[in-house]
């Protein structure tokens, strides 16, 4: 199995859905798949475009950069909070690997969190609860307050 969905978080959660994809490339359009899937019944004020890019180039730097020997999946979850959708990426790697680059116009790589850190009203990364590393990205106004 390459992807497992909860479509069905617990009552009074804040959490609306999750993925598990393995840690390889074909996650990627998966991932975007499936979340704009999900979230389509909540009715995002935001874009979701934005988030669907977002989700896309965090999952591809869990999948390039977050392995840990090769062992582990990447887990997607989305939250509402308030007025505000909170996405988290999950990895096994470890969190001092996370850094925003600034990449020569040549550069072929580097601008995942660049884009981030333009279309979020906010981003941060750590450790995972789950062990590994967390990047998770805020939309403010997703919702009305």
């Amino acid at each position: 199995m390459a992807c497992v969905i909860d479509r069905h978080p617990c009552e009074d959660s804040p959490r609306l859905g999750a993925m598990t994809l393995h840690p390889e490339p074909e996650s990627v359009p998966r991932a975007r798949r499936w979340f704009r899937k999900f979230i389509a019944p909540y009715g995002l004020l935001c874009s979701v475009d934005d988030c669907v890019l977002m989700i896309s180039e965090l999952v591809t730097n869990a999948i390039l950069h977050g392995r840990l020997d090769g062992v582990g999946v990447v887990r997607v979850e989305w939250f509402r909070e308030g007025a505000s959708l909170r996405v988290e990426v999950h990895d096994p790697g470890c969190p001092a690997d996370v850094r925003l680059r600034r990449p020569d116009a040549d550069d072929v790589h580097g601008r995942g969190l660049l884009l981030v850190d333009s279309l979020a009203a906010s981003w941060h990364f750590g450790p995972s609860r789950f062990g590994g590393t967390v990047v998770s990205f805020v939309m403010a106004d997703a919702w009305p307050a």
